[in-house]
């Protein structure tokens, strides 16, 4: 606990999260109302019992190579910010903002998807209770006014419990927590009992239609998403009583107490189904069909072994599911709107904390989105969760990117490792996403997810705009590689997406081809030729949809893309204006407009390097200081003394028109002579010489010169030979005083 007591800030977030605190806010996040009611169809029906314990196996032990990553990142950057914060200190403010992005939608859609799956809870449990006020139907979903009330309650309550008491929060979420994992435990012990007199039988134990590692792999490939929200401790990692080094010991127990809740439902799941199928995998694919209980398997089977009591275990397992993922989903967002508010990306109120040292601004933000959500309706959700699938891939590729890049700044080999480890899995998960759904019209996530997540990448660079106007100019300075890379994604996405709606829509065609030859029930109102035609026809006005469609959007992409490039140019010219402008005031003489000291020293340094080179070529050093000028300042006043300056200024200038003049000092002037004047050194110093002396004789300003050529070999350096020159000066000073003196002045 005294690991991170310490010394904090005004305003800082402050500890609260004990060990078995972290343990439920990561359990409670990865693993959601899905694991209960989607689990079937989401696992069972790809892989089978067998391939989908042996796939999630494999996917803990992936989850814990990304855990490993963010444990070693906590520990760098104990900040709740998380992969931002990560990716804003190692990659640069732009990739931070990039990596925030996603971030954001991944979180929201999971709070999202578990907020409004309260009515679906009710409608399964409770009928049509909150079934009233129907408003309209959204993609094929009723939207009843009832039903949004219920979620918009259940996210109001959870936001006010996380703004008003962090103790009470985290005490609901470890016994939430407990009473699901204990839930689930029963429930399956039950079933596992009652099995053997049954007569049911888990066979097939993986798909036939497919090979078994094919089955695994797919289900492995699931793991982002089975598991993200895992990693939420971390962005409490400011607030934790314990120390930082335990943190991957708290990850890996979520994430194999995760797996095994996943492995207990999958294997629930098919324990028993219905009496009129043949086996579990029949019942299974045959779920879009039931409702109630038989549409839930884990349910179904827990009635069927322990009765009432198997459900109620299972409803309260399921309200523990659904209030930890609400909790540590608006915790997890609440954090991440801190941070960025922080370093002004949103406004900075965001970033308040409250009496108790709770983001409370941050918390209503999440909570003021999030009650518009329940009147999108749940398809549209459900296409937004899908969209998790790819965000939960970027952000854990962000993560150890990050770790292998800190681990190799700090020469940690084994950290690094783990780093690279992760980014390659994860870019194996992001190309095996990207290629199972162009390849196939039945590929994992739903068309209008992908199109979804085209918007999200667009809307993120039109918001990074806004973001550049503000900017200071600390994202302008870094690369726009990383624009270039999201449009690219853009494009990516928006092609699968055409592929995947082509693949359906030519199934469909064909579909309607077959039915017209095969189907003798078919009304043949058009004739073979003109069927064909007007299939074709609508095949390719769709297609064509399809290409416009990528084309705008990608169009919309780059425009903005461009104007922000445009933005960022016209910043970068400024600020290199702005250099151009300080550089020549430091290197200018305010006074007399000649170089400035600063400058001298910086050419002084430059002449030596080359004179220890060896390439210096021949150079000549004139010093030059003003008689008289105390005389003057003493009796004519400091401005006077100014302008006598001035006019010794423009005397040497006069004379040295080729070199440059410097003023170091009040008084004292030095010009470097090479080229021209060079050849032309005696003369040019002849006639400072006798300009000064008329100018005595009509009392105008008198400057001394004295001047001394570099020889290789007679000086080991520049200053050697600015003494050189600066004795003759003080020579020619004392002849000039003494009104006629006319010794020449150099040597």
């Amino acid at each position: 606990m005294a690991a991170n007591k310490g010394l904090r800030p005004a305003g800082a977030l402050t500890p609260y999260v004990s060990p078995a605190g972290a343990w439920a806010l990561a359990l409670g996040t990865s693993i959601g109302w899905g694991s209960l009611v989607v689990t079937s169809n989401t696992y069972l029906i790809q892989a089978g019992p067998l391939g989908s314990v042996l796939g999630m196996v494999a996917g803990m032990v992936i989850m814990l190579i990304i855990a490993r990553n963010y444990h070693y990142m906590v520990e760098c950057y104990p900040s709740a910010g998380v992969v931002y914060t990560y990716t804003k200190e190692i990659f640069g403010p732009d990739r931070g903002f990039l990596s925030s992005w996603f971030l954001f939608l991944t979180y929201a859609a999971m709070l999202w998807a578990n907020a409004t799956s309260l009515p679906l809870f009710a409608r399964y449990f409770f009928g049509d209770m909150f079934r009233f006020g129907y408003m309209y139907t959204l993609f094929g979903y009723e939207v009843y006014l009832g039903e949004a009330l219920l979620t918009i309650a259940a996210i109001l309550v959870i936001a006010l419990l996380c703004i008003h008491s962090k103790r009470i929060t985290m005490t609901i979420m470890v016994v939430m927590a407990v009473v699901l994992s204990v839930g689930i435990i029963l429930c399956f012990l039950g079933a596992a009992a009652g099995l053997g007199g049954t007569g049911f039988t888990m066979e097939p134990m993986l798909l036939p239609e497919r090979s078994a590692l094919n089955q695994v792999v797919l289900i492995a490939c699931i793991s982002p998403w089975a598991f993200i929200g895992f990693e939420n401790i971390s962005h409490a990692s400011e607030e934790f009583t314990f120390s930082r080094t335990r943190t991957f010991r708290v990850l890996v127990a979520a994430v194999v107490t995760a797996t095994v809740l996943y492995i207990l439902v999958i294997l629930l799941s098919v324990t028993a189904y219905p009496p009129e199928y043949s086996s579990w995998l029949d019942y299974i694919r045959d779920l879009g069909n039931l409702s109630g209980i038989k549409g839930l398997p884990p349910f179904y089977a827990a009635q069927y072994y322990l009765g009432d009591l198997g459900v109620d275990l299972l409803i309260v397992a399921l309200l523990g599911l659904i209030v930890t993922s609400l909790i540590g989903n608006t915790v997890a967002l609440s954090r991440l709107l801190y941070a960025v508010a922080k370093d002004e990306i949103i406004p900075t109120a965001f970033s308040d904390l409250n009496k108790k040292g709770i983001p409370g601004k941050a918390i209503a933000l999440v909570a003021g989105i999030s009650m518009l959500v329940p009147f999108l309706g749940r398809t549209a959700i459900g296409w937004i969760v899908d969209v998790t699938t790819i965000g939960a891939v970027i952000i854990y590729a962000f993560v150890s990117l990050c770790a292998a890049k800190m681990a190799r700044n700090r020469e940690d080999r084994l950290e690094r490792r783990f780093g690279l480890a992760g980014a390659a899995l994860m870019i194996g998960f992001g190309v095996y996403l990207m290629l199972s759904n162009m390849l196939s019209s039945g590929g994992s996530m739903a068309s209008e997810s992908l199109i979804l997540f085209t918007v999200w990448a667009v809307l993120g660079i039109l918001f990074f705009r806004h973001i550049l106007k503000a900017d200071k100019g600390g994202m302008s300075r870094h690369s726009i590689a990383v624009w270039i890379a999201l449009l690219g994604l853009v494009l990516m996405v928006s092609m699968i997406w055409m592929g995947k709606t082509t693949l359906v829509n030519s199934a469909g065609a064909m579909d309607d081809i077959r039915t017209y030859y095969n189907d003798e029930s078919y009304d043949r109102v058009l004739s073979e030729e003109a069927f064909m035609e007007e299939t074709m026809h609508n095949f390719q006005l769709s297609t064509m949809g399809n290409m416009v469609a990528v084309v705008v959007i990608f169009s919309v992409g780059l425009g903005i893309l461009l104007a922000n490039y445009s933005l960022m140019s016209q910043r970068a010219q400024k600020s290199e204006a702005e250099l151009q402008d300080v550089k020549h005031k430091t290197n200018t003489d305010p006074l007399t407009g000649v170089k400035s000291k600063h400058f001298y020293v910086e050419r002084e340094a430059e002449f030596n390097g080359r004179i220890t080179q060896g390439d210096m070529e021949p150079f000549a050093v004139v010093v030059c200081d003003v008689n008289g000028l105390k005389y003057v300042n003493d009796t004519f006043g400091h401005k006077a003394g100014d302008q006598y300056i001035k006019d010794a200024s423009a005397l040497v200038c006069g004379i040295y028109s080729h070199s440059p003049v410097f003023r170091v000092g009040g008084d004292e002037f030095v010009v470097l002579l090479t080229g021209r004047d060079y050849q032309d050194r005696d003369n040019l110093l002849q006639a400072l010489h006798d300009r000064s002396v008329v100018n005595i004789a009509q009392q105008k300003v008198v400057v001394a010169g004295g001047m001394s050529a570099y020889r290789p070999g007679e000086y080991p350096n520049f200053h050697a030979v600015f003494e050189r020159a600066d004795t003759l000066m003080y020579e020619e000073k004392q002849g000039l005083k003494s009104m006629g003196a006319v010794s020449s002045p150099h040597r």
